[in-house]
């Protein structure tokens, strides 16, 4: 094996300048050959490209050949390699992935952008940016959040809506806080918490000016649109405390009892992953591996991570997923 690492690593060294030369190419190694999905015993030079597109699309000075001094090749796709930033820093334009939160919360993530009317929105929870339900709309949203240093001058937009938990025990939303359909008057809305039913912990974010978001979350990229996750589904979310992590979805349809410091929601019809995410986490979105987002992360434990399935959320506030 030694002798025939060392071929390989050689075609690598030989060719590294013209493989990275090429105007989608990002990096260049040495590594196993993946063939329909699974890693195979035979060693390659891999090379790591930021989107494959087909063939006819690309010149022939940037086509990566079959083979370089008699090894094979294989393209996997990485997307852009960069510097990994902090996400409980201010950022502008803010990405997904990072800290902000309601003026009175301590922090939460920035979970990704959605759209309604024309008009672009930072989704995360109630939680993050309405504080339970204790927030009036246009309340200050800062990134960072207040736990990471966050301050009025880090304003970055205003609450626009929220759909109000149900709390156990309560009269009604939050702390006795009318009924939703008075709150949110949504005649289309396909998905509203009821006591004992919670489906989402969701809310929206007005930014104070477009140009101080982008869509491109941290350290995943632009999500490819909205997806469903079902049993075994492998998925990724970039966190303000936990930053980049993966798992698997582990159970579905979860009847989940959250503790909100104190207070009790019933949550119906959620997603469970393992240990991916820790308090911060909350408001992060969920995606797959083909970067479609499932679901937005909302609650967990030491060994669990709680998930609203998206489309819950995206027919509660009546949005879609922006992709560009």
């Amino acid at each position: 094996m030694s002798a025939i690492l060392e071929s390989v690593r050689q075609a690598k060294r030989a060719s590294e300048a013209d493989l990275t030369g090429k105007s989608n190419v990002v990096a260049v190694g040495v590594g196993y050959k993946v063939t329909g999905g699974v890693v195979t015993d035979e060693l390659a030079v891999i090379v790591s490209v930021r989107r494959k597109v087909p063939e006819a699309e690309l010149s022939a000075a940037d086509l990566v050949p079959k083979t370089v001094e008699g090894i094979r090749t294989d393209v996997i796709e990485t997307g852009e390699i960069v510097a990994f930033q902090n996400p409980r820093e201010k950022m502008r334009p803010a990405r997904p992935g990072v800290s902000l939160g309601h003026y009175q919360v301590t922090a939460g993530t920035f979970g990704c952008l959605v759209s309604k009317g024309g008009e672009r929105f930072i989704l995360s929870n109630n939680h993050v940016i309405a504080n339970s339900n204790n927030a009036q709309i246009g309340d200050p949203i800062w990134q960072p959040g207040r736990a990471d240093g966050g301050t009025s001058a880090d304003q970055i937009g205003t609450l626009a809506e929220f759909v109000p938990i149900y709390f156990t025990g309560a009269p009604g939303p939050g702390n006795g806080c009318s009924p939703l359909s008075i709150i949110l008057p949504k005649p289309k809305v396909k998905v509203q918490n009821a006591p004992g039913n919670n489906k989402v912990d969701c809310a929206l974010c007005r930014p104070t000016s477009p140009d101080l978001v982008t869509a491109d979350i941290l350290n995943i990229g632009v999500p490819a649109g909205a997806g469903a996750a079902t049993l075994g589904t492998a998925i990724q979310k970039s966190g303000r405390t936990t930053g980049y992590t993966t798992g698997n979805i582990q159970q579905i349809d979860v009847t989940v009892n959250v503790n909100y410091g104190g207070p009790i929601a019933t949550f119906t019809g959620q997603l469970l992953a393992g240990a991916m995410s820790q308090g911060g986490d909350s408001g992060s979105a969920v995606l797959d591996m083909q970067k479609r987002v499932v679901g937005l992360l909302f609650a967990g434990s030491a060994s669990t991570t709680i998930i609203n399935p998206i489309q819950f959320v995206l027919d509660a506030m009546g949005v879609q997923i922006v992709t560009a």
